[in-house]
């Protein structure tokens, strides 16, 4: 038997339960995990709710990414051992797996070994953080050194992992967050510059940053009624990345501002990389050199022990941690 976590309906964080289930032997092209740590992603979230890109069947089980020791191996596993030490990237429908638990199965194209410089904990704030800016500016090959990128919600664990990538490869990352409390950790990581969004003009801001250019790139989770000034703080063809959708307000675009500027707006998610072999390899070898240089470094905000899954779910939503939410699984 094993604990997991399951939902009946859409809602809050109130509406996910810890039960009990035998746990199968795994099948063909999986592995079985005896989970140490969970990471928490904003997908989880908004899977909950019912508002993720497909639908949710219900009852649902959720999450992405873990941390632990394979207990068990299917058929048809090369490459993974019982007693090695792993972790899981995103890379799998969460309608076939739900990693939120204490003993899963994990299909085995989602697992890594991960370096074993990393402890349990590290290892769940690492794989959907750097993987989603590498694959914008690193795999792409369209970030070049000096070029301006602007991160909207710098303190998140994705926009702590894009400040640092974007670092890595000459490029100058500026953090634009609400709140003024963040900007020495942002800086801490490796921002060129903070905007705090609430106090300063933000336009001015960037102008005085890029001598009046616009930034070159914009790596946005959020949307909403304020795209129209990101778009307004874009050079003329710039890219604006858009991996996320957390404003619950619809996005609006300034049609006339857009003729002007002439932008690339490119939606993106990981899958197109966690799901093919060879690029997956590629992200994972980058972001693990990147891990041994100290270049990279995982940022944990706060740590939840698994029985309190419901208050690491609500302290995500709070929007006021900076890094990774990560809920230890047996101590």
């Amino acid at each position: 038997m094993s604990r997991i976590v399951s939902f009946q309906q859409y809602g809050g964080p109130e509406v996910l339960d810890i039960v009990d289930i035998a746990v199968p032997a795994p099948a063909a092209h999986e592995v079985q995990i005896a989970v140490k740590a969970i990471g928490v992603n904003r997908a989880e979230s908004m899977w909950r709710t019912g508002v993720y890109v497909e639908p949710v069947r219900l009852p649902a089980r959720l999450g992405y990414e873990v941390s632990g020791v394979i207990t068990a191996i299917g058929a048809d596993v090369g490459g993974l051992a019982v007693g090695d030490i792993v972790s899981t990237l995103p890379a799998f429908s969460q309608n076939d797996y739900g990693l939120y638990g204490e003993l899963v199965n994990a299909p085995a194209n989602a697992v890594v070994r991960h370096p074993s410089s990393l402890s349990f904990r590290q290892a769940v704030a690492i794989w959907n953080v750097f993987i989603t800016a590498y694959g914008a500016f690193v795999e792409s090959k369209l970030l070049s050194a000096g070029q301006v990128v602007l991160i909207p919600a710098a303190s998140s664990a994705v926009g702590l992992g894009a400040i640092q990538i974007v670092k890595m490869m000459g490029g100058i990352p500026v953090a634009l967050t609400r709140s003024a409390q963040k900007a020495a950790q942002l800086l801490a990581v490796g921002a060129a510059h903070v905007i705090i969004t609430d106090e300063q003009d933000m336009q001015a801001e960037v102008q005085n940053i890029t001598g009046g250019k616009g930034a070159d790139f914009i790596f946005d989770p959020v949307g909403g009624a304020r795209f129209g000034e990101l778009i307004e703080a874009i050079a003329p063809g710039g890219t604006i990345f858009v991996y996320g959708a957390l404003a619950e307000e619809p996005t609006t675009l300034p049609v006339l501002r857009l003729v002007l500027k002439q932008p690339n707006i490119r939606g993106f998610n990981v899958f197109g990389i966690t799901k093919n072999t060879a690029r997956q390899k590629a992200a994972v070898d980058f972001i693990s050199a990147g891990l041994s240089s100290g270049a990279l470094q995982p940022t944990i905000a706060k740590v939840f022990a698994f029985d309190d899954i419901v208050a690491a779910h609500r302290y995500l939503e709070k929007n006021q941690h900076v890094g990774k939410v990560v809920v230890s699984v047996g101590g």
